[in-house]
């Protein structure tokens, strides 16, 4: 039996505080994550933006949207690694219709 997927987009606002460098990896991270567990498809990096409010003392941030699609359980296990990860400042991750 097949798989069920889902489409999904991620948006994920990373702290500039230990530099562009950093940003890469943690983003290459959650590449990599993706891409095992699901198939990647437009990624659309903003950049380095102002924050609307200063998160953690920082008024900058470096923000990426990503779709992806995966199996149902991988959306919950992504965020919680998102969340438990140094540098993430903000993240979500919405269905995608």
């Amino acid at each position: 039996m097949a798989k069920l997927t889902a489409n999904y987009e991620l948006m994920i606002v990373l702290s500039l505080a230990k530099g562009e460098e950093n940003v890469q990896t943690l983003w290459a991270k959650f590449k990599e994550m993706i891409e095992k567990n699901g198939t990647l498809g437009e990624v659309d990096e903003w950049g380095k933006r102002k924050l609307a409010y200063p998160i953690n003392d920082e008024t900058d941030a470096y923000y990426v949207v990503a779709n992806f699609t995966a199996a149902p359980d991988f959306p919950a296990e992504l965020d919680r690694v998102m969340q438990i990860t140094d540098g993430v400042l903000r993240s979500m991750i919405t269905v995608k219709e």
